[in-house]
């Protein structure tokens, strides 16, 4: 069971952008270089999602993203689903066909899994990923990369 890449970095870009949104939208640029994700990569799963209307861009000069609900409202299941990600742990994608066209022994223990996994990270918020930083020491580290980032972005 792994969750890929794909899901992974939607969840820490969402987690990046809802830590610096505020006064002004977050560039992609600013996320990539915070969480060492290429941009061509956030600007595809940005598309996403903001397709599910999780993100909502401003286009010209100064634009960026921002949260397109508040975070509380933003569950970590919302993110994976909107990049068309998701843990399948059945063999068979849950079509019933594992074993030589049959449902096999086990099946309904790993679609049970399955249905436990999405209900565990449809209870989880990216507010509450924040709450756990700040509790953690995790978000001063994040906000020291882009005051980093600002600095250098400021001096070019």
């Amino acid at each position: 069971m792994r969750l890929s890449t794909k899901g992974r970095y939607a969840v820490t870009a969402m987690l990046d952008l809802a830590l610096h949104s505020g006064t002004r939208p977050v560039t992609l640029a600013e996320v990539s270089v915070n969480q060492g994700i290429s941009l061509s990569y956030l600007e595809q799963l940005f598309a996403a999602l903001r397709a599910k209307h999780l993100v909502r861009g401003v286009r010209g000069p100064g634009g960026g993203y921002y949260l397109g609900k508040p975070a509380a409202e933003i569950t970590i299941a919302d993110i994976i689903c909107a990049v068309d990600e998701w843990v399948e742990l059945t063999r068979c994608g849950g079509r019933e066909n594992c074993r030589a066209g049959q449902r096999c022994l086990t099946h309904a223990l790993w679609d049970q899994l399955s249905d436990e996994i999405f209900r565990f990270l449809s209870e989880i918020t990216l507010q509450d990923l924040m709450e756990r930083g700040q509790t953690r020491g995790e978000t001063p580290r994040l906000e020291q990369s882009l005051r980093t980032h600002e600095t250098k972005r400021h001096a070019a």
